[in-house]
């Protein structure tokens, strides 16, 4: 049932509430409760009975009626705002109560059974006529609290694509509310024959006031977008470009996290500094880089280091493929995603990590697709003005699916991000767009293959110092021009600059003057202007002037003859010795390691501090601590003679065999409770929470797991995805490790808690 539901469209959702709040009913009720009229509406029903059909949640029975799964119905609490019928709300009434009732009324019975009078009852208020006549009876007081509880539960959402499973039943409501006990004596309201708990309207009751215009809600046609002329040439025209540069974007962002991985945030994924540097390094936007990261990491591309994300084996092959191949890796893992990529912020606002390790959000997932059936919905020849406008038709098609709390059109980072893919092109479903609605991973890599150009592996230079690749270049070429170059700009075509940085940059990497000149012009359409060729010549001949090296510290004297000596002894070898000058030695061990080193080998140095000096080495006296006094033995024996006396005494007085059976006829004994606190010590829970909140103290764990296992509320310290502290106080706990599920008073909402997250513990 969790399944099928998020994957139907609004009108069958529709109907399902309906039939939900009518029960077993003829198919003609259900298309007057839904105010089917006409061919159009007719067609409309049929389709959603037949869809809910063929998932085996709703069939007709040999009586003519249509009936439906028992989870499904228990989906809405109040489907269409209605209660339960009367005949269920009063089954726990006596037959004098429900005699009362229809002695209020003036109905007439020819049983005097509890059947016989719930049954005349029923019948009495399935008649809206004479629900309504006996309403306009009552004082005005009952009728406008009768109007008021009937309206009160109908209330619509604004927009009618949005789908809502309602609260609970029933209103807080006494029986000394002015006309409540009219109403209650006549079965026009029902509370529990002990009046407790909430005075509930019974859904015949509520259907009559509503009078017979009233019809529950029905959409069977989507609703209608913005559409121009486009072909499919067009539209593949258009997402063959966006494909393009998102190829390119995608492997630069990928090449700089195998260059420099990123650094993962304390609370987990990739924070926004990290992605600003890896954006700059590429030259594509936040949402590209999100994009690039969140698919790569669940292609298997990217994977957690340690404190890092860094490229896996996997991405060293993808490198070397051609873009299509590229890309049909990465469209594969945005189809099956379990979350959007490109949400940047949360429903407070804040900036959101990438590559965060959220829980799973199926909405999310049926979003995505959402879109894909709505853009493969669209009329042949016609796509939507714009991507965006495709967000009402997700709503309709999909009308679980999770939206963006950033999004102030529905849907539209998604769209977004199908544009940036080439899953949309020009409002429409391109051939990897329907590659990716229909499943179909061959026609995902022919289409791939179809749309974007091979890799480019050559380069135009120009003599203002540039490099232009039209294309996306080959990951060869890519990482030529990334050594001796800097990326300027990136997408259908990609510019890099050269500078005396960074043909120094090459240079420092070990490679040689002729080398470089003559990598590029292998890869250079024609011969390489000749201002490139003086940079890298003039910078080779200033690079290496002078030299920079390491030492832990350094010998010197005025006998050349005794450094010598000291350069070429055996016993020092390990020392690291270097002649840097006649007088001066460099060694690769501290100053104390190398003068004691010196020492051993038969020499006498001296040591020197930082200002030139000669260090006076001083001998400082070791010393222990005052020993602690053993303590004193009762009746002034010492404590090791007393201890040794008593031992003896004790193991020659004890009967080993009865103390052990002893031992195993006593009962189990239940965890003692902490003195402080009174919670138990050693539970199961309190181990699965200490396995999973480590930054916890043994304290914090037992408060939260006693919270758990009592259904307490809690008060806890928690560090959300972004890395901002919150307090927040919880209700409902529901341990899922490593997760925690709890209804936040913070956010008036259910949440999901990390574990690992929670770093304090507090009593609510």
């Amino acid at each position: 049932m969790a399944l099928v539901l998020p994957g139907l469209a609004l009108p069958h959702l529709q109907v399902a509430e309906a039939l939900a709040a009518l029960g077993p009913t003829p198919r003609a009720a259900l298309g007057d409760l839904l105010g089917v009229s006409g061919t159009e509406s007719a067609r409309g029903l049929d389709e959603a009975l037949g869809t809910l059909a063929d998932h085996a949640l709703v069939w007709p029975d040999g009586e003519g009626l249509l009936r439906m799964a028992a989870p499904l119905r228990q989906a809405w609490q109040t489907p269409l705002g209605l209660d339960a019928p009367l005949a269920r709300l009063l089954a726990d009434m006596t037959s004098e109560e429900l005699r009362r009732m229809l002695v209020a009324l003036g109905v007439r019975t020819t049983g005097n059974t509890k059947q016989q009078r719930l049954t005349a009852l029923v019948d009495h208020h399935s008649d809206a006529e004479r629900v309504a006549e006996v309403v306009a009876g009552a004082p005005a007081v009952t009728r406008e609290l009768l109007e008021r509880l009937a309206g009160h539960e109908t209330e619509q959402p604004e927009s009618q694509t949005e789908f809502t499973i309602l609260g609970a039943p029933g209103v807080p409501l006494s029986d000394s509310e002015p006309g409540a006990r009219w109403a209650l004596e006549r079965g026009l309201l029902v509370q529990d024959h002990r009046r407790y708990g909430a005075t509930r309207m019974p859904a015949e009751v509520a259907l009559a006031l509503r009078g017979a215009d009233w019809h529950a809600p029905f959409e069977p046609v989507p609703p209608s977008v913005r559409s121009t002329p486009v072909t499919p040439a067009e539209a593949d025209q258009e997402a063959a470009a966006a494909a393009t540069a998102f190829a390119a974007h995608a492997a630069s962002v990928l090449a700089v996290c195998s260059a420099s991985p990123p650094t993962r945030l304390k609370s987990g994924g990739v924070g926004a500094r990290e992605m600003s540097r890896i954006g700059k390094a590429a030259q594509c936007d936040d949402i590209v880089v999100r994009l690039a990261l969140e698919t790569a990491y669940h292609a298997g591309l990217l994977a957690r280091d340690g404190s890092q994300v860094a490229a896996t084996k996997g991405y060293d092959a993808w490198a070397q493929r051609e873009p299509a191949e590229q890309l049909t890796a990465l469209l594969q893992a945005w189809r099956t995603l379990p979350l959007t990529p490109a949400q940047a912020r949360d429903e407070d606002g804040k900036v959101l990590p990438a590559i965060a390790g959220s829980p799973p959000c199926e909405g999310c997932a049926q979003a995505r697709d959402g879109l894909l059936t709505a853009a493969a919905h669209l009329p042949a020849g016609q796509g939507a003005k714009s991507a965006a406008e495709l967000g009402p038709l997700v709503a309709w098609y999909r009308p679980l699916a999770d939206q963006l709390p950033q999004d102030s059109t529905p849907f539209a980072t998604l769209a977004r991000e199908a544009e940036l893919l080439g899953v949309v092109g020009r409002g429409a479903l391109s051939c990897i767009g329907a590659a990716l609605q229909a499943d179909d991973v061959e026609a995902l890599a022919a289409a791939c293959q179809r749309l974007l150009p091979t890799a480019t592996r050559a380069a135009r230079f120009g003599a203002d110092l540039t490099a232009v690749v039209t294309g996306t270049p080959s990951a060869q070429l890519a990482s030529l021009l990334d050594t001796v170059a800097d990326r300027e700009a990136g997408g259908t075509a990609s510019v890099w600059r050269f500078s005396p940085g960074s043909v120094r940059r090459a240079l420092d990497a070990g490679r040689t003057p002729e080398a470089i000149a003559a990598d590029l012009a292998a890869v250079a359409v024609g011969a390489l202007p000749q201002p490139l060729t003086y940079l890298i010549n003039d910078t080779a001949r200033s690079h290496g002037r002078m030299r920079v090296t390491s030492a832990a510290s350094v010998i010197h004297g005025e006998e050349p003859a005794l450094l010598a000596e000291l350069a070429a002894h055996r016993k020092l070898a390990g020392l690291g010795l270097r002649l840097l000058a006649p007088t001066v030695l460099v060694s690769r061990i501290p100053l104390d390691k190398t003068v004691a080193a010196l020492r051993a080998a038969g020499y006498a140095p001296v040591a020197e501090s930082a200002d030139g000096t000669v260090r006076v080495e001083q001998n400082r006296h070791r010393r222990a601590a005052t020993p602690v006094p053993h303590p004193r033995a009762p009746g002034g024996t010492s404590s090791r003679q007393g201890t040794s006396a008593r031992t003896k005494g004790s193991l020659a007085a004890v009967d080993v065999g009865a103390l052990a059976a002893k031992l195993q006829a006593a009962p189990p004994v239940a965890p003692e409770p902490d003195p402080a606190s009174g919670i138990p010590f050693g539970t199961d829970t309190e181990e699965i929470v200490a396995g999973h909140a480590r930054l916890l103290s043994l304290t914090d764990v037992r408060q939260l797991a006693h919270a758990i296992d009592k259904g307490q509320d809690v008060t806890i310290e928690y560090v959300a995805a972004s890395g901002s502290r919150t307090v927040r106080t919880l209700s409902e706990l529901d341990l899922d490790p490593p997760y925690l599920y709890a209804w936040c008073h913070l956010r008036d909402d259910e949440r999901v808690f990390t574990l690992s997250r929670i770093h304090g513990v507090m009593p609510a």
